[in-house]
């Protein structure tokens, strides 16, 4: 299938979209609600939809199912958004990526949902997110449960508070000889960490917007904003750390997502729209993380696959300069693939573009790689205002007789871009997924031969093909006992005995437009049927007359 023809399409339908209905901003939890509703009364035999649980902060969290038929027979895609709070655009990703693709009528779409599965979660953090909504604007990653993060015996008793009036929750930075911080030399707007091993001194004291409410010493430790979706996760997961909950998966949001995921037998890829990005720059293989009882690294077969992916992914977007990420603990994407043990792509779909220095307005080339200098420049590089707020000295309880001002970057903007820009990101996205759809493994049995051996014996020999682009089980999901492999299963007519080869056995990991070749040497004639596949990787049957 050609990609540009998938973008024309989908551009075509756009203006008529349920996703194009004069929408402004980013997609409250009311808003996303609408809007699945929407398609699965206008796309009845494609959608359907469930909610999992109602959160803490009776908010819905939503499961779309994008196919016909009987949908979990086939080949599968899940798509997850709002992994963290703070991440509006990977919602926005989610529920555009169904929009998009059901409205567009490029017939290979519609052959593509007759043979394949998306299961989109738009939303796992409607708690978190809820708060770019709300009248006191800040950055939130955790549910509604009320958390003792600072383990002081008490609950939600140190959150922000708005010194301006702003309604936004910015930050203050304090004079002091203590401070770690000093003034940006290429952007005074901005604090940059003072680095003493080159003679630097630092000047300020930096925290998110506040006062310390308890007296502990610290600001805005224990505020709203529970446990983390993103921090909850089984692999790698850190106890007692602020977010990570009492013990893994302790969430209703985690436990909902986990619980139906497991069910989903056909599911061979997982899509993270969300902070980390193997998508951009793929994985590298590291033996060493291999050799550890617990394994830290990627399977070198499962690193060529990422690799593969990435590739296409580069190509449709375009994308470039993409910063480099490091996973939290318990985090939802590693949990993809050392857990559940499937190839596991993620990408934050946008990231604060670099900008050559304009040297008809003086500007120089940055000496360092603060991002709030290069959003600054950027923002407004393209015109963009109002996200950030001017330093202005306030008087600080918590600091009496020092300089303390308030301002900065506004919240969400260095992570999700402009709500304008949102459909273009959409649209990239889309047909990436349709072209990650279409390197599906996919089995088929080729080269089938039979050969008279003499006193009514006679040899079948076929190859089990992946014909493919991705594997038929990832590397690390052959450990797992969970996953389902490549059964196959050979039948012989009544008068028909197999004398070798398996009547039933199952296969590791096919790669992609690789095969393994399996014969049978069966006495009698009749009937030999074959029959090999996986509900991740579809199934062929065979039958010739012995």
């Amino acid at each position: 299938m050609k990609i540009h023809n998938l973008a024309t399409g989908v551009l075509m339908m756009l203006c008529g979209s349920v996703w194009a209905q004069n929408q402004q901003d980013y997609s409250s939890n009311a808003r996303l609600s609408e809007r699945i509703s929407a398609l699965t009364k206008a796309y009845p035999n494609l959608a359907t939809a469930k909610t999992l649980i109602e959160t803490e902060g009776g908010n819905k969290v939503w499961m779309l199912t994008l196919g016909t038929g009987k949908t979990s027979e086939k080949q599968a895609i899940a798509v997850v958004g709002g992994v963290e709070g703070t991440h509006l655009l990977g919602v926005e990703m989610a529920i555009g990526f169904a929009e998009q693709l059901l409205a567009s009528k490029v017939d290979s779409v519609k052959k593509l949902l007759d043979k394949h599965t998306f299961y989109v979660f738009p939303n796992m953090s409607p708690d978190a997110t809820a708060q770019y909504f709300a009248k006191l604007k800040f950055e939130r990653s955790g549910n509604a449960r009320p958390t003792d993060d600072d383990r002081d015996g008490k609950m939600n008793e140190d959150g922000f508070e708005d010194l301006n009036g702003d309604n936004k929750i910015s930050w203050i930075r304090v004079v002091d000889p203590t401070g770690k911080y000093k003034l940006n030399p290429d952007d005074a707007r901005t604090l940059v960490l003072a680095d003493p091993t080159k003679g630097d001194t630092g000047k300020y004291l930096l925290f998110r917007e506040g006062i310390d409410n308890d007296k502990d010493g610290s600001f805005n430790e224990d505020g709203e904003g529970g446990i983390h979706f993103n921090k909850n996760f089984s692999y790698n997961y850190k106890n007692f750390g602020p977010g990570a909950g009492e013990y893994a998966v302790s969430e209703k949001e985690n436990r909902a997502l986990l619980d139906e995921m497991f069910e989903l037998f056909n599911v061979y890829a997982v899509v993270t729209f969300g902070p980390m990005n193997n998508l951009s720059t793929p994985v590298t293989f590291n033996p060493s993380a291999l050799s550890k009882r617990i394994i830290t690294g990627w399977y070198d077969a499962d690193v060529k696959a990422n690799a593969l992916v990435s590739e296409r992914y580069n190509k449709i977007t375009g994308y470039k300069d993409a910063p480099r990420t490091q996973a939290e603990n318990g985090d939802f994407s590693q949990w993809a693939y050392f857990h559940y043990g499937r190839l596991s792509l993620s990408t934050p779909g946008w990231w604060v573009p670099k900008v050559k220095p304009d040297a008809e307005k003086n500007e120089k080339a940055f000496t360092n790689d603060n991002l709030g200098a290069a959003y600054l420049r950027w923002a407004a590089s393209n015109n963009i205002q109002g996200t950030f707020v001017e330093w202005k000295k306030v008087n600080h309880p918590d600091f009496p007789g020092q300089e303390v001002e308030v301002g900065g970057i506004d919240p969400f903007v260095m992570n999700n871009p402009p709500y304008s820009m949102v459909n273009d990101i959409v649209s990239k996205h889309t047909n990436f997924m349709v072209e990650l759809a279409n390197m599906a493994p996919k089995i088929d049995l080729v080269a089938l031969k039979t050969e008279k051996v003499g006193e009514g014996l006679t040899r079948v020999t076929v190859k089990v093909m992946n014909a493919g682009t991705l594997p038929t089980l990832s590397k690390v999901g052959e450990r797992s006992y969970f996953l389902k492999k490549v059964a196959v299963k050979a039948t012989v007519s009544n008068n028909q005995t197999i004398i070798s080869g398996k009547k039933a056995e199952t296969l590791d990991g096919i790669p992609g437009k690789g095969y393994v070749e399996l014969s049978w040497l069966v006495r009698g004639s009749g009937k030999f049927a074959i029959q090999a596949g996986s509900p991740s990787s579809g199934s062929k049957s065979i039958e010739v007359n012995l």
